[in-house]
């Protein structure tokens, strides 16, 4: 019984830290998305892609260290720092995109 209970709690938390790992990768990539939109509809200026496609690149660098130091997986403190900068370049992002300059 106990072995049982070893091994659906051992599944339960590799599954939420896939979770939680492709939940990083997903806003990563909605990010992106949002700056290739703008772009095409000619919301951001060639200068803004660049500029905020440079600021995704920095964090998923950080990610990458992150996760090199700590065996591939993030820890929450690391987790809620990288959100926090994801929330930053989303707003920063939105920003040029509202700024009316314009392409």
């Amino acid at each position: 019984m106990k072995l049982r209970f070893a091994v659906a709690l051992t599944a339960a938390l590799t599954l939420a830290g896939a979770a939680q790992a492709q939940s990083v990768n997903q806003r990563q990539g909605r990010q992106q998305e949002r700056i290739n939109q703008g772009v095409a509809s000619g919301r951001l200026t060639a200068g803004e892609a660049v500029r905020d496609e440079r600021q995704q690149g920095r964090i998923n660098a950080s990610e990458a260290r992150m996760r090199a130091n700590n065996g591939g997986h993030l820890n929450g403190n690391q987790r809620a720092r990288l959100e926090s900068r994801q929330n930053r370049a989303s707003a920063h992002i939105y920003n040029s995109k509202h700024n009316r300059r314009h392409y």
